[in-house]
């Protein structure tokens, strides 16, 4: 697995793992230490999301769902 910067053994949630350059299709390679660190693989599919004033953000579907899932799990159990 992928190493990082440690603060009192803990591995950092936030990190930089570099930047990447837009080819002419519009493509981006994920740099090789996020890869290993999130379990990206070929063929893996990635949801895109944006927001115009901070940026783009980049997550596996199912990391969402999850979180959707237990909103309204949340939104049931106070109504």
């Amino acid at each position: 697995m992928a190493g990082g910067k440690h603060i009192l053994g803990k591995q950092s949630a936030h990190r930089v793992f570099g930047t990447a350059k837009v080819g002419d299709r519009g493509q981006i390679v994920i740099p090789k230490e996020a890869r290993e660190l999130f379990q990206i693989k070929p063929g893996d599919t990635l949801l895109i999301l944006g927001e115009t004033e901070t940026g783009l953000i980049i997550s596996r579907p199912e990391l969402l769902n999850n979180l959707a899932d237990e909103i309204l799990n949340n939104v049931k159990k106070e109504g």
